[in-house]
């Protein structure tokens, strides 16, 4: 049994933020029913790439889920979604600012009859001036500034490898979710948890963000380079990259034992964080002459074991591979799924992998046949 056994979460969101947010939820014990239009979320469409003729972007944030399609242009079927919204647990939806309302689903009507509720929405840029702009990642890695600091300095913004902000989103929305559940079992009464993409992105820009906010800096890009730390990039050894780090100077002095610099940590350029950051174009190339004598596993071994920071960079594959060697655990299987694991480990209540990602409608017999029941 999760921790969440026992909770009921209607999820009307779709695409990343929302369903990765259900995931985590129903992992984790909750019951979740997924509420689709008749034609299906749309990540069951983006491909590829695809097993067994389904899109691996919807497999890989729809596990533990069970499928109803609804058409809220059919005055039933907003019966039935409106029957589900008023015994759960939780709500969670991603559609425009007031999109719901005219289905009767917006937090006022749903909450009116149900005032236990945990009505979570997630958004692209909140319920005011924003409130019509589309909710797409892309857009937010564009419009909140990371984007311009990704690249090479010299050459174009580039966009993160991930949706990163949808998926931190979801994060948030699962954080608000669990925060309004503890307080309803203090108060007895549910409440509206708002998440947007772009507060989001603020927040997840963290050392940038505040650099601005904090200090009137407006950070630009570095390519691999760290603003604040040096070394704390790839640095090219006898046969590649190899990501070394070093975040305080007890680090650099073991960087510099290892690669038998003894003299580095103790000259005044290079003495401590401040001055390798501002020294770095004369400390760099000090450090790759040393380096490009040995291959990056030679380095990587040796200074890993002296408590030195570093690491290959890998493909997805490499990723997987390392996370089970270190009896990580990273892929687990439901049904004949192969997905990523939860990433939350539990003493007593483990997270649990019950359901594959459902096929449209998969369970919506059954759903609709519950809630006439009850």
């Amino acid at each position: 049994m999760g921790p969440l056994s026992g909770l009921l979460v209607a999820d009307f969101s779709r695409i990343l933020a929302g369903p990765y947010a259900t995931m985590l939820l129903a992992d984790l014990g909750a019951q979740v029913v997924k509420v689709e239009s008749p034609a299906g979320d749309d990540t069951r469409t983006w491909m590829p790439p695809v097993r067994d003729s389904v899109s691996t972007y919807y497999l890989g944030i729809n596990r533990n889920k069970r499928s109803i399609a609804l058409d809220l242009k059919n005055p039933d079927d907003v019966t039935v979604a409106q029957n589900l919204a008023a015994r759960a647990d939780v709500m969670i939806e991603n559609f425009r600012p007031g999109g719901l309302r005219r289905f009767g689903l917006d937090y006022d009507t749903v909450s009116t009859g149900n005032n236990k509720i945990v009505y979570a929405s997630i958004s692209g840029f909140g319920t005011g001036a924003g409130a019509d702009y589309p909710g797409y990642d892309l857009m937010v890695q564009a419009i909140s500034g990371l984007m311009s600091l990704t690249g090479d300095p010299d050459g174009p913004p580039y966009r993160a490898g991930i949706s990163v902000f949808d998926v931190m989103a979801g994060l948030h929305a699962s954080i608000g979710i669990l925060a309004a559940l503890r307080h309803r079992e203090i108060s007895g009464a549910g409440q509206h948890v708002e998440v947007n993409l772009l507060s989001s992105a603020l927040s997840g820009l963290v050392n940038h963000s505040s650099g601005y906010v904090a200090g009137g800096t407006v950070p630009f890009r570095m390519g691999n380079a760290h603003p604040s730390l040096f070394p704390y990039e790839p640095l090219p050894t006898a046969d590649g990259d190899l990501i070394v780090i070093t975040g305080n100077d007890g680090q650099f002095r073991k960087l510099c034992q290892v690669l038998d610099l003894p003299d580095l940590p103790d000259d005044p350029r290079f003495g401590r964080n401040q001055d390798r950051t501002a020294n770095r174009a004369e400390l760099r190339p000090l450090l790759v002459e040393r380096l490009s004598k040995r291959t990056k596993d030679e380095w990587f071994r040796d200074l890993l074991a002296a408590g030195v920071p570093c690491a290959p960079i890998n493909t997805i594959d490499g990723g997987v591979a390392l996370a089970e060697e270190l009896g990580l655990d990273p892929v687990v299987t439901v049904g004949d799924v192969p997905g990523v694991r939860n990433p939350i480990t539990f003493s007593a209540t483990p997270a649990g992998y019950e359901l594959p990602p459902p096929a449209l409608n998969e369970h919506g017999e059954e759903i609709r046949a519950w809630l006439n029941e009850n």
